[in-house]
């Protein structure tokens, strides 16, 4: 299913009508500040294990990324120090990734890893979904095979790629192709992993 949600003004009943498709633990692509992206109720394993299969993703090996509202419930799925806290106030939302040691509310899953990634994205869509849901949401970005970059910032594409692996596509416009700039943060020797879209300021 392809819904179509504005940015400038998410229309309620259509983010509640994405919100209960991941309540029922549905996976979702949605725009996000940087590339367009793939994700589920961050608190749902079953889910969770179903995006990894699509992806290819090992769970105990890779990195799992969440998307939160905003700043003030992040610690209680991470360990933020303050000084990391003071840089992620600065630059959120944005389009950054930053890398904390877990904390005991994520499911064992994420435990494999010690870390998790952590975003809060300058996109009104993706964050009304999370706000709407009230988990935060586990989101992977959308690339493609061959680098045609049509399939990947297309809404209308990307459903076509995707309608049988997932349970709705939201059309929020033409996704970016520059990913989310990764800091890891689990030391204070904060240390940008992949230059992205973001410049990180201290």
């Amino acid at each position: 299913m392809l819904i179509r949600i504005y940015p400038e003004n998410p229309n309620p009943r259509e983010v509640n009508k994405v919100v209960d498709i991941l309540r029922d633990g549905g996976l979702v692509i949605y725009p996000t500040d940087t590339v367009y992206a793939m994700g589920c109720d961050a608190l749902n394993v079953r889910a969770i294990e179903k995006i990894c299969q699509i992806k290819g993703i090992d769970p105990h090996k890779g990195d799992l990324s969440i998307i939160c509202y905003d700043l003030s419930n992040i610690s209680e799925y991470a360990k933020v120090s303050n000084a990391a806290f003071k840089v992620m106030r600065k630059n959120l939302p944005g389009p950054f990734t930053f890398i904390l040691p877990t904390s005991s509310e994520l499911p064992k899953i994420y435990k494999n890893r010690k870390e998790v990634g952590i975003r809060v994205p300058d996109n009104t869509i993706i964050r009304q979904l999370v706000y709407e849901l009230g988990n935060p949401i586990l989101t992977t970005s959308i690339h493609d095979d061959d680098d045609v970059i049509e399939y990947t910032t297309d809404p209308e594409l990307i459903h076509e790629k995707y309608e049988h692996q997932v349970d709705i596509v939201i059309h929020g416009g033409f996704g970016g192709i520059d990913p989310s700039t990764v800091v890891n943060c689990t030391t204070n020797d904060f240390e940008v992993v992949r230059q992205g879209k973001g410049e990180l300021i201290f």
